[in-house]
């Protein structure tokens, strides 16, 4: 078995775009497509999630396959360790640096719900063989629509899902994401089992993908998983409907399929077509992924350290640019110029052999 290094610069692109998404100049001044959708619906930005799950699920793939997918004390006791490790550090970050009344803490995150998936995903394929995972997967997306449709009219709406419901009941509205407008956490912990699913794919495309040794074939199988993923999901979306913030099962089939498509493309240019170096940057992004998207939260939060005239030096930064250019490019191009700045961060790291993992 070998390791894809398509796999690589997919995890590196997933790790660029984070940073992109999540480090504009100004919230107010973002274009669309690097927006989430308001609720129903998909743009290119909520596909940047599924696609760090999906890797996660790639990344579980070769870990256990070293010990032959073997369910030992020493390897349950690792997975609940960095499960939780994984969950801790996203805390931190969300109440980074430390200042706010803790009656207000946001408990979940996006680490969070990695660190949860993570755990529950490892388990399932260290438990149950390639179909006990494909059988399990279907019943999680059948039952969590069943959870959702559970509370009748309104099931789907932002008001009034279960997902809301079990976060203000577990965690109270104060410590709960508030920036749609009502109490509602798109990383609910409801809408995280779904999620879990989303690694399962990753693992599962993984598994497929390396037992096929000629690289064109591996491309063919992507592609024709990445069409039947984007086709189910799109029928799935007129009775459920495709939504990130909900996590919705029609969204993880969905999201899927543009993995596997995605990930059939750098299979194309890397290993068909051998263009190894024009993506040999995004290789060395995703040497170091969990560090380097922590180290951009924390560096990109600590500008509310360095007050700069009435502002912050991140004010500072946005307005200089903003003075030049229009303020949706500037907005932009403040965050290309951090993906550029963390990619020279991961590259130090790479070039002295530096892996910093959990």
């Amino acid at each position: 078995m070998q390791r894809y290094i398509a796999l690589d610069a997919f995890r590196g692109l997933t790790i660029a775009l984070m940073i992109l998404v999540n480090t504009p100049g100004s919230w107010s001044f973002v274009y669309p497509p690097l927006l989430h959708a308001s609720w129903h619906g998909l743009t290119p930005t909520d596909l940047v999630f599924p696609f760090f799950m999906f890797i996660v699920g790639s990344a579980m793939f070769f870990a256990f396959k070293k010990q032959d997918f073997q369910l030992e004390p020493a390897i349950a006791f690792k997975v609940v360790k960095r499960g939780f490790l994984i969950f801790l550090i996203g805390f931190l970050l969300n109440i980074y640096p430390f200042t706010s009344d803790p009656d207000t803490w946001r408990v979940m995150g996006v680490l969070q719900r990695i660190g949860i998936a993570y755990v529950f995903a490892a388990f399932i394929v260290l438990l149950f063989k390639q179909r006990g995972v494909f059988i399990t997967s279907a019943l999680i997306l059948i039952g969590y629509h069943m959870l959702l449709m559970s509370v009748g009219d309104g099931a789907y709406t932002l008001e009034n899902n279960l997902v809301r419901q079990v976060d203000l009941a577990v965690l109270g509205a104060n410590h709960i994401y508030g920036g749609f407008g009502v109490p509602f956490d798109p990383e609910g912990l409801l809408s995280t089992i779904p999620a879990i699913v989303s690694a399962l794919f990753g693992f599962e495309v993984t598994r497929i993908i390396s037992q096929l040794e000629d690289k064109r074939a591996s491309m063919i199988k992507l592609i024709q998983l990445g069409v039947i993923g984007l086709v189910v999901g799109l029928v799935l979306d007129f009775v459920i409907p495709i939504n990130k913030a909900l996590w919705t099962s029609s969204y993880v089939i969905y999201t899927a399929g543009y993995a596997c498509l995605t990930l059939a493309l750098f299979v194309y240019l890397i290993d068909i077509k051998k263009l190894e170096k024009p993506v040999k940057p995004l290789l060395v992004y995703g040497t170091n992924p969990l560090f380097i998207y922590v180290l951009s939260w924390i560096w990109v939060a600590s500008y509310n350290f360095f007050p700069v005239g009435d502002g912050t030096i991140h004010h500072f930064m946005f307005n200089s640019l903003a003075a030049v250019f229009p303020e949706k490019f500037a907005s932009f191009l403040f965050a290309l110029l951090h993906v550029t700045f963390f990619w020279w961060c991961s590259k130090w790291l790479y070039e002295r052999k530096i892996f910093i993992k959990i």
